[in-house]
């Protein structure tokens, strides 16, 4: 049985692609914990000085974006894997 015979059975498993979904929806899941955690922490730190709420604000913003985008990644990495 050659390489391509062994995938071509393996796609016709309808669980195969099973795991793709589940690391998108980890990724999704894993994405709103971290931004719910780096939100928190800028409201914790703003309401220990105010005065520096700027600041904060932008550093929370920053780090929500990189948030978002690995898990952007993550979820067209676990999409293609479904389709592939």
């Amino acid at each position: 049985m050659d390489l391509m015979s062994m995938f071509t059975m393996l796609s016709e498993v309808p669980w195969a692609n099973g795991g793709g979904a589940i690391g998108a929806g980890l990724a999704a899941i894993g994405a709103g914990i971290g931004i719910g955690q780096i939100g928190k922490g800028a409201v914790e730190a703003i309401a220990r000085q105010p005065e520096a709420s700027n600041d904060i604000r932008a550093n929370m913003i920053l780090t929500a974006a990189l948030v978002e985008g690995a898990a952007l990644f993550a979820i067209i990495v676990g999409f293609l894997a479904m389709v592939l």
